[in-house]
């Protein structure tokens, strides 16, 4: 690629306090030099950013993309009853429903001001070579850097829940009993043979692995994914401690360990590990996983949508744990959008009991964890700040806009007024992905129109198995309830100390 010179702009500086004019110089991929106003460069082509704010491009730091085809489809739903309607809102895909859902996902990010991604998709029984190839020319088609690690698991939902197969009533328990995840050794050679032959790194997609939550692993699958991750480089992301009911499972299955503790113990957890969501961890899980490397996802909007708390962020980062923001997926977040996410991070630390201003999350703050911290997560340290050297993944946002007028405080105007709407420009590796609000890797219009015919399609498809799951959501939520209220709440991080 040429040299391209963006004249005129503001950009958003390291520490994001403040936004001085300034000229970037891009070349190969990278930002080679942050220039004075109006330095002149022979040999660069140039693009007028007047007007423009630059800022490092966002970072999701956990997402699904096989939600995109499901957003808006539940309502008064915690964690458990999202899981217990699982069937029939990611059931009957076809490998076209799965490349066509990963699209609308990365579509929706990258119009909202986000340049990668770290996406645990879900195939039923278990992933396969083909679905995740076309997982990855989704992201390829769009633009944006992923990792792509496919969600498993060799238990249930109603397996990996104590006590739930018995407290449905007796006509749903042989159905509920009888579900089966595909074999453990088929799910871990199914990802041993997508990592030998990948060949989506070359364009900035990586393969990953997510044991999806450890209740819902035995433990001997949950090491055959951690050998995997060590024979591959697969980065680990794992929904650990989401909602108390887990926790209180895990009390029961692991003799009292935290569910962080039992993944340390099989080795799981390290500097390629992180977790998604921690809402409900210890203040020994977060030392624990400072220790060891680890990072987390904080995922506010989801933990608010699907009513599992308040991730203890600020005790994480003082326990020197790498914090990103992710939205989730667009079936228990509803949402891609990392501006929206930002200012639910912000807005949740201060709904701590008895917390004072030293322990919310200043608004530069917010946005280093959406870029720096959530870049780290997906192992791509080159990006989320802008300076010499570092990746070019761009995000120019229109100042003339209402969300900036007027421009008072750059940091405080990303999270608290920015919602995606002033985004006009996204380049990712120095090559443009969205002109003027327009994605140039696939046809929206086109796009939409299939969504919705995948949509009409798969809910005949399914009509079945979700009229199953609305008979036993009430019994999963009764049951899920109970177990979170006898978890040992004496065990929750209240507040950082």
């Amino acid at each position: 690629m040429p040299k391209l010179l963006l004249t005129g702009a503001r950009v958003l500086a390291p520490d994001a306090l403040s936004a001085p004019f300034a000229d970037l110089l891009i070349e190969d991929g990278r930002i080679a030099a942050l220039l004075p106003p109006g330095t002149a460069v022979p040999d660069a082509q140039t693009h007028d950013a007047a007007d423009r704010l630059v800022i490092p491009g966002l970072v999701n730091g956990h997402t699904h993309g096989h939600g995109g085809l499901a957003k808006g489809s539940g309502d008064k739903w915690d964690l458990a009853l999202l899981l217990a309607h699982a069937p029939w809102i990611s059931g009957g895909r076809n490998l076209q429903d799965k490349w066509l859902s990963t699209a609308l996902t990365a579509v929706e990010m990258l119009k909202k001001g986000c340049t990668a991604a770290f996406d645990l998709p879900f195939e039923f029984p278990a992933p396969t070579v083909e679905g995740l190839d076309a997982m990855a020319e989704a992201y390829a088609a769009v633009g944006l850097r992923a990792v792509l690690a496919p969600m498993v698991a060799d238990l249930t939902f109603f397996q990996a829940t104590p006590g739930l197969v018995e407290a449905l009533p007796e006509e749903h328990r042989a159905r509920a009993a009888g579900m089966r995840m595909a074999p453990a050794a088929d799910i871990l050679a199914a990802i041993g043979t997508a990592a030998q032959g990948w060949s989506h790194g070359r364009r900035n997609i990586r393969l990953g692995c997510a044991p999806t939550i450890p209740l819902h692993g035995t433990d001997e699958f949950l090491k055959g994914c951690r050998a995997l991750s060590a024979e591959y480089g697969l980065p680990m992301q794992t929904h650990v401690s989401e909602s108390r009911y887990q926790n209180a499972g895990g009390e029961i299955r692991y003799g009292g360990a935290t569910l962080l503790e039992h993944m340390d113990k099989l080795g799981l957890v390290g500097r390629w590990f992180s977790v998604a969501h921690g809402v409900w961890l210890t203040q020994g899980d977060l030392d624990l996983l400072a220790k060891r490397g680890g990072a987390m996802s904080h995922n506010p909007g989801a933990n608010m949508r699907l009513a599992s708390g308040i991730a203890p962020v600020r005790a994480a980062i003082r326990a020197g744990v790498t914090v990103g923001i992710g939205t989730d997926g667009s079936s228990s977040s509803d949402n891609q959008n990392m501006f929206e996410a930002m200012r639910l991070a912000a807005f949740a630390s201060r709904l701590w009991e008895d917390a004072e201003e030293d322990e919310w999350l200043g608004t530069a703050e917010t946005v280093k964890l959406a870029t720096t911290g959530s870049s780290h997560i997906v192992g791509h340290d080159e990006g989320g700040v802008i300076a010499a050297g570092k990746a070019a993944d761009l995000v120019l946002l229109d100042l003339r806009h209402v969300n900036w007028a007027p421009l008072n405080d750059a940091a405080n105007q990303l999270v608290w007024t920015e919602d995606g709407s002033a985004v006009k420009d996204v380049m990712v590796a120095g090559a443009w992905k969205l002109r003027n609000g327009v994605v140039l890797g696939v046809d929206e219009a086109k796009l939409a129109r299939e969504a919705n015919e995948a949509a009409e399609r798969l809910r005949g498809v399914n009509a079945e198995a979700r009229a199953w799951c609305d008979a036993v959501a009430p019994h999963v939520a009764c049951h899920c309830r109970a177990l979170a209220k006898g978890w040992t709440r004496s065990k929750r991080l209240l507040k950082a100390e």
